[in-house]
């Protein structure tokens, strides 16, 4: 199982100037080609920890896909987004597709009083659940330190 820090991928993004080092994982990684690699972004974190840590840094979900995967064999990858009344994102989410990440979107929610909420949590968790059937590797791509449980539920049952 591997779960990358949000700086190993705005590295990945090759376009975060405060990001130079290449950061450590959390564990050592075994990569060989035949691996049947499963890949999961939290693009909302992703986004926000780059606009937010690092002055507006964009992420390279290419790149991020590239290095997630290593030359290994890609069996699915998934982007959970929001989308919003203005429908303004819909040209990202057809430059996810066209790079080969799957999008599943939800609508931006908002309550009164001006709250939004856009989570994805519960859906990346069960879709990485339901693939590590099929995979070896599942590789969550977030900075959200809630999917630690599910890390070691997938190390438990066998997934890197």
């Amino acid at each position: 199982m591997h779960f990358y820090n949000v700086r190993k991928f705005l590295y990945a993004c090759r376009e975060c100037p405060k990001a130079t080092q290449r950061p450590q994982t959390f564990m050592a990684i075994t990569k060989h080609k035949d691996q049947r690699v499963g890949v999961f972004i939290d693009t909302q974190n992703l986004y926000h920890s780059a606009k937010n840590l690092y002055s507006d840094s964009r992420v390279n979900f290419s790149n991020i896909l590239e290095d997630a995967v290593a030359d290994r064999k890609l069996i699915r990858a998934m982007a959970y987004v929001i989308s919003t009344k203005t429908g303004e994102e819909q040209a990202f989410f057809g430059a996810l597709e066209k790079i080969g990440i799957e999008t599943r979107s939800k609508e931006l929610q908002e309550f009164f009083g001006g709250a939004k909420k856009a989570d994805w949590d519960v859906g990346l968790a069960i879709d990485a659940v339901r693939t590590a059937e099929i995979v070896d590797t599942v590789i969550i791509c977030s900075g959200d330190g809630d999917f630690v449980p599910l890390v070691e539920y997938l190390k438990n049952n066998g997934r890197r």
